[in-house]
């Protein structure tokens, strides 16, 4: 204790005391750093808590880097996978309740700052699909995973004014997914400065949504769009005498027969007899098929084995 240390420098030594974690006890260190007097006879013990401040601080970011690592090691790609940015306060989370299966908490205040911490993951579930949604912190806040964005397939880039599409396109120099550029809260424009904006962002030639998590305007014109983005297409398949599956293949566009059979287990286009296609490729329904046969999004196809 330093020498004729004020009451309110012992109270916050002893809220230092008596925290449990190390951002609680950086908080009192600062208020003791505060509150130290300053004098001769205090000179060691002020450089002594100005050093326990430094060290704890290092310490803190260096969890927080740990935790990132952790998190960027822990999140499993999955076969269609888009990364909402967006900066504090755009809606991301909200957008991201509204799209998949998870229920995040949004920033209640504008005043709130870097709500979401780390990325968070949902699915949503399109026409018998999964599409893997993440929503990455804000870009500016030091808990934005970078990695993560310059690795989706697809970017969305949630705005609420037109001069933050440069400022995100600053954060994604790297990133080499398509881009969606959605511009939230639609509900607060009158018809007119939406008919101003669709223009600006037309002339702009930009793949862009103009939605309202509020109201749900846009949201499915935005869930075609983000699967539209991964260039894929659903391949349906079903065996003799009974129902399509419920659940499609999910193939690049161009894939043909042979790329299906090997999806469903390698060497399966070895033991192919004979292949029939409904859908949207074949001339007439159950039209037979030949192995380079080039499928389209929605097919149906049968396979008879050897």
């Amino acid at each position: 204790m330093t020498l004729n240390a004020t009451p309110e420098y012992k109270k916050a030594n002893e809220k230092y005391l008596a925290a449990k974690t190390d951002e609680e006890r950086l908080v009192y260190l600062d208020e003791m750093i505060r509150l130290c007097p300053k004098h001769k006879s205090s000179e060691n013990m002020l450089a002594n808590l100005k050093t326990r401040y430094r060290k704890l601080q290092e310490k803190i970011l260096k969890v927080k880097k740990m935790a990132k690592a952790y998190s960027k090691a822990g999140i499993k790609k999955e076969e269609m996978q888009c990364v909402i940015i967006g900066f504090t306060n755009s809606g991301k989370s909200s957008l991201l309740n509204e799209l998949t299966n998870v229920n995040t908490k949004a920033a209640e205040s504008s005043f709130a700052k870097f709500t979401t911490k780390k990325p968070i993951i949902g699915m949503m579930p399109y026409s018998g699909t999964q599409v893997q949604i993440i929503e990455n912190p804000a870009p500016d806040s030091e808990d934005y995973d970078k990695g993560l964005t310059n690795s989706a397939d697809t970017i969305l880039l949630l705005i609420n004014s037109l001069d933050e599409i440069n400022k995100l396109k600053s954060y994604i120099e790297k990133a080499s997914g398509k881009k969606i550029i959605i511009y939230n809260k639609s509900d607060l424009l009158n018809t007119n400065e939406k008919r101003k904006l669709e223009a600006t962002l037309k002339s702009k030639k930009y793949n862009f949504v103009i939605i309202s998590s509020k109201t749900h305007e846009g949201l499915n014109e935005l869930k075609d769009k983000i699967f539209s983005s991964f260039s894929k297409i659903r391949v349906f398949t079903k065996e003799p005498g009974k129902l399509r599956s419920e659940k499609p293949i999910i193939l690049q566009q161009d894939s043909t027969v042979y790329n299906v059979a090997e999806k469903i287990f390698h060497g399966f286009s070895k033991q192919v007899k004979e292949a029939f296609v409904t859908g949207p490729s074949s001339k007439f329904p159950y039209q037979k098929v030949g192995l380079k046969h080039n499928l389209k999004d929605l097919d149906t196809i049968e396979f008879r084995t050897k």
